[in-house]
């Protein structure tokens, strides 16, 4: 049997700073398997209905929130790739998505009418989810940089029936500036940055040959002028929400505290409130330290909730 590739000494070591106690808990929840979800696609069925017709296949279906009955566990073992052949999935009745990975867009919260940006929209399993949200009302740009990804993006977006969606292909950074000279300005806009992975071992393990810092701090500087990008071409009062699938900080509280320090009383951080266990965003970390209001922020660890990791942040343009 293929053994997983071993972490590198200097990533537990950041992980240890990070959890102290918790740390062997997070190192056994990283050798179970990933619990498998699927989120219903309310454009085309209801979550009671979905779950009918996948009990009658012999689907065991849990809804662990109560609040948001379109959030589903299989726990019973399928066939390998069962879940992505069955006609329900085929026909765009589901998604099949990590729950952390749904949590951003409860997070950001866009309202039916609205005006959002998906600035690094591919696979599209947001953006599928915010156009559900939003009752296929308002508009949704979906931008990726990759032809690769959008062509991935364009597939699921028609098998979810998401016609509110337009999709545009070019750097995050350059669409901002372009659409900040068009006089454009969103309602809401999600930034899932691109970021190392530290959160996905669960279900990609080669993240540990992959991992190394010099990556780490290429991508704070990318995601820094992504997000300060995004904010500029946010409406006054509108949110933003900035997520990733790491636990680094300096791909996290640091890129928040950047833009905080950039916008001044322009920016805001608001707080969250997400149905799983979160731990507040940390305030100092390598001898740097950060706005005490990045406490507002959620780091999920794989043994809180029995997910993969992730951060999010929410913050408010303020201005009439």
């Amino acid at each position: 049997m293929k053994q997983n590739p071993e972490p590198k000494p200097l990533f537990l070591e950041r992980m240890k700073k990070l959890l102290g106690k918790d740390m062997d808990s997070y190192l056994e929840f990283l050798k179970k398997p990933l619990t498998r979800s699927i989120r219903c696609n309310t454009l085309k069925i209801s979550p009671e209905k979905l779950k009918e017709r996948l009990e009658s296949m012999g689907w065991i279906i849990e809804q662990p929130f109560e609040e948001n009955p379109e959030i589903m566990i299989l726990k019973n073992d399928l066939a390998p790739g069962e879940i992505g052949r069955s006609m329900e999935h085929l026909l765009g009745y589901y998604y099949v998505q990590e729950i952390s990975s749904m949590l951003s867009v409860l997070a950001l919260k866009p309202e039916p009418g609205e005006f959002v940006l998906d600035i690094a929209a591919a696979p599209g399993s947001k953006t599928t989810q915010i156009a559900a949200v939003m009752k296929n009302t308002g508009t949704i740009i979906a931008n990726d940089v990759s032809l690769k990804r959008l062509k991935i993006l364009s597939s699921n977006i028609e098998r979810c029936g998401a016609t509110n969606t337009i999709i545009t292909k070019k750097d995050g950074i350059a669409l901002c500036k372009k659409l900040k000279e068009q006089g454009f300005q969103f309602d809401k806009i999600l930034v899932d940055a691109p970021c190392s992975g530290e959160g996905t071992l669960r279900s990609s393990p080669i993240t540990y040959q992959m991992w190394n810092p010099r990556t780490i701090k290429i991508l704070s500087r990318l995601q820094k002028a992504l997000l300060a990008s995004a904010i500029e071409i946010l409406k006054p009062g509108g949110e933003i929400v900035y997520s990733t699938c790491t636990h680094a900080p300096e791909e996290n509280e640091e890129v928040v505290d950047f833009v905080l320090k950039e916008f001044g009383n322009d920016i805001g951080i608001e707080k969250i409130n997400l149905p799983v266990k979160c731990r507040p965003g940390i305030t100092n970390w390598s001898d740097n330290n950060y706005n005490k209001n990045i406490e507002k922020s959620c780091r999920i660890y794989p043994q809180d909730n029995d997910t993969e990791g992730f951060f999010i942040a929410k913050m408010r343009k303020i201005g009439d």
